[in-house]
């Protein structure tokens, strides 16, 4: 495997740098979009929708909201998705320009996360769609374990 070219730059963007993101797609900087990305940029591992509503200011909005504010930014490549199989969908900022494209380490006791820099070389997926006669392969792979603390 070889290191993978993803860096945390959700966590360096400018909240300015958020909003103008929203703007050009013509999109409204509500309070409740501004307040989920401002939790999304300050946290290091994706959240799920309960998650940033606990994060969020007793009032502020609701989870329908939240919900649909994820939707949104989903659809327009600022979050993406994760799925860590617990049935709860997970999402982490992606800079401009960044396809996002990581994987994680999850402890099966605590639900930990570790970043994985490491991602398996563009052959293995070339290979793999060749051999089954798929075109435009790419993947997602999460990794599960007892991390040192709960071990």
């Amino acid at each position: 495997m070889k290191a993978h070219a993803h860096s945390h730059s959700h966590q360096r963007q400018k909240m300015s740098v958020l909003t103008g993101r929203l703007r050009q797609q013509a999109r409204k900087i509500t309070s409740p979009r501004a307040a989920i990305l401002e939790i999304l940029r300050q946290h290091p591992h994706p959240l799920t929708n309960k998650d940033i509503f606990a994060a969020m200011a007793k009032g502020q909005c609701d989870l329908a909201t939240i919900y649909r504010a994820m939707h949104l930014l989903e659809e327009m490549g600022m979050v993406k998705r994760f799925d860590f199989g617990d049935g709860a969908a997970r999402f982490e900022l992606v800079g401009e320009g960044d396809d996002g494209h990581h994987h994680h380490l999850i402890c099966t006791r605590c639900a930990g996360v570790v970043e994985i820099e490491e991602c398996f070389p563009s052959q293995i997926e070339s290979r793999i769609a060749a051999a089954n006669g798929f075109k435009s392969v790419t993947h997602k792979l999460e990794f599960f374990g007892i991390c040192p603390e709960c071990q």
